[in-house]
């Protein structure tokens, strides 16, 4: 019974064939797909101070205060963007302006 046991342990720990390829990370780091990119031009305000940091795969600008704690988000909800603070709670809205056109 030993033995058996054995056989399977080495059998589950011989991945060791060859050299490894490289990681998921790095795959990522090297892709040739398009990143995702989104126009924020028409997002007007900014936390006094704070950093912003673009999601665009989230559409959404997070801003963090200069120590880089979390101060807030906007993202745009229908014809509007909306601005949140640090607790989630929508401080601002601000409707799109309609001179300008919608880029897609």
């Amino acid at each position: 019974m030993s033995f058996a046991s054995a056989s399977s342990a080495q059998a589950q720990g011989g991945d060791d064939d060859g050299p490894k390829g490289p990681s998921l990370h790095d795959l990522a780091r090297s892709t040739t797909l398009r990143k995702a990119h989104a126009d924020y031009s028409r997002y007007r305000y900014c936390p006094p101070g704070d950093k912003i940091i673009e999601q665009p795969d989230a559409g959404r600008l997070l801003f963090r205060t200069p120590d880089g704690q979390p101060d807030g988000y906007a993202e745009r909800r229908g014809s509007a963007i909306v601005y949140y603070d640090r607790t989630g709670k929508a401080i601002r809205v601000q409707p799109f302006d309609e001179e300008v056109p919608e880029r897609q």
